[in-house]
């Protein structure tokens, strides 16, 4: 295993941020990237740069909701949840994906060179 982290692939943040908040619920954006590294081993690394432009646009797509509250640590911070067109959302995306990986897998497998 190396210590090398990649950046989150793109097109797959969204994706990833979505089914955190369906799996954990409410999340700040800190938990939402910590989750993230955490799910894939620490191999990706979340660029925060990223991350809230990212949810700004989920939030005005209406697949997500925000409101304020207080972290673990005692500090404001901003909660985002999935909203029920985030949920389809997910399992729309979550399908397309499926479905991409499989047709990848395909050009990588010599079996599937043949098929």
């Amino acid at each position: 295993m190396t210590n090398d982290k990649t950046d989150v692939w793109q097109g797959t943040l969204a994706l990833m941020a979505l089914k955190t908040l369906e799996v954990l619920g409410p999340l700040h954006g800190y938990g939402i990237a910590r989750r993230i590294e955490q799910t894939s081993g620490n191999l990706l690394s979340v660029n925060y740069g990223t991350l809230y432009p990212a949810l700004l646009k989920l939030e005005q797509e209406g697949y997500i909701a925000s409101e304020w509250g207080v972290s673990d640590n005692n500090r404001r911070a901003k909660f985002y949840r999935l909203t029920r067109a985030g949920k389809k959302r997910v399992e729309l995306a979550a399908r397309e994906w499926e479905q991409t990986t499989a047709i990848v897998a395909r050009f990588l497998s010599p079996e599937g060179e043949r098929s």
